[in-house]
C-alpha cells in the first residue's frame, strides 16, 4: 500500500481545515450566550429555543422540505428512466439531442437556468409558488440522478436479466424483480444527491419562488444581508446535523446493500 508523501498529507490537511474549521466555529458559536456572534459570553442553548419560535424560519423550512422531497422523488424516477433509455436503448433517432438535453443542466449556469424557467412560467401564465420550485428543482436534479444510475447500469451484468427472461419473466418483471433491486444503491444515492441539491439551492429558487413560497436558503440569505444573528448559527448547525445523519445513514444502507448482493452472488455461484 502506497503511503502519502508529506506534501500530499499537508495539502490534504490544509484543504480539510479550510472546509471544515469554519463549520466547527459556526457550531460552537451557535451555543453562545451573547447576541454578538464574534464574542463568546458563555454556553447557552437559548438561541435554539428562539429559533423554534420563529415562524418565518419554520415556514421556510417546511416549504424547503416539501420541495426537496417531491422534486428529488420525481427527479429520481425520471432520471432512472432516462439513464435506462440511454444505456439500454442503443442507437435511436434523436439520441444525441436527448442525451444533450439530459446533461445540459450539468454545465448550464444556474442563473441562466433560473431565468429561462422564470420566463417560461411567466409565458404560460403559471403563478410562482411551491409547484414551480418543484418543477425547477426536478429539471436540474434529474441530470445528476441520470449520471449516477447510468454509471451503475453500464457495469450491470445483463446475464442476470437474460436468466430471468428465460425463466418466464416479462421485460417489466425482470426490471422490477432483478434490475431495480441491484441498482437500488445507485437509485438511493441519486435521490439523496437530488435531495441535497434541492435543499441547498438558492439561485434557481430565487427566480422561481413567489411571495407565498420562500425556501430556507432564500430566507437565510435575506437575513444575513442585515447581519448574522445567533439564530442563523443555530439553524445552520441543525442543517449540518441533518445532512451528516443523512450521509451516514446512506453510507450504511449502501454498504449493507453491496454486502447483501455479494452474498447472493456467491450463493448463486455455489449453487
Amino acid at each position: 500500500m502506497k503511503r502519502l508523501s508529506w506534501f500530499n498529507a499537508v495539502s490534504l490537511t490544509l484543504g480539510f481545515a479550510f472546509l471544515y474549521i469554519p463549520m466547527v466555529i459556526l457550531v460552537i458559536f451557535s451555543f453562545n450566550e451573547s447576541k454578538l456572534v464574534t464574542v463568546w459570553a458563555g454556553f447557552s442553548t437559548k438561541w435554539y429555543g428562539e429559533l423554534m419560535q420563529n415562524e418565518a424560519f419554520l415556514n421556510a423550512a417546511w416549504v424547503t422540505i416539501k420541495v426537496a422531497v417531491f422534486s428529488s422523488t420525481i427527479a429520481t424516477v425520471l432520471g432512472t428512466i432516462a439513464a435506462y433509455v440511454l444505456v439500454r436503448g442503443g442507437r435511436f433517432m434523436g439520441r444525441t439531442l436527448f442525451s444533450g438535453m439530459i446533461y445540459a443542466p450539468l454545465v448550464m449556469p444556474e442563473v441562466i437556468t433560473g431565468l429561462s424557467l422564470l420566463l417560461l412560467f411567466i409565458g404560460i401564465g403559471l403563478d410562482r409558488g411551491v409547484f414551480t420550485i418543484v418543477l425547477a428543482h426536478t429539471t436540474f436534479a434529474m441530470c445528476y440522478v441520470s449520471v449516477v444510475v447510468s454509471s451503475r447500469l453500464v457495469t450491470f451484468d445483463r446475464s442476470l436479466e437474460e436468466a430471468a427472461l428465460d425463466l418466464g419473466c416479462s421485460a417489466s418483471e425482470a426490471f422490477r424483480l432483478v434490475t431495480l433491486p441491484i441498482i437500488a444503491p445507485a437509485v438511493i444515492s441519486g435521490w439523496l444527491l437530488a435531495f441535497t441539491l434541492s435543499l441547498d439551492d438558492l439561485v434557481i429558487a430565487s427566480f422561481t419562488s413567489g411571495p407565498s413560497a420562500t425556501t430556507l436558503p432564500i430566507k437565510i440569505f435575506s437575513a444575513v444581508r442585515l447581519g448574522v444573528s445567533p439564530e442563523i448559527n443555530a439553524l445552520s448547525t441543525i442543517m449540518i446535523a441533518i445532512v451528516t445523519v443523512g450521509v451516514i445513514t446512506a453510507s450504511l444502507v449502501t454498504k449493507r446493500q453491496v454486502a447483501k448482493q455479494k452474498r447472493e452472488e456467491m450463493e448463486a455461484v455455489r449453487n
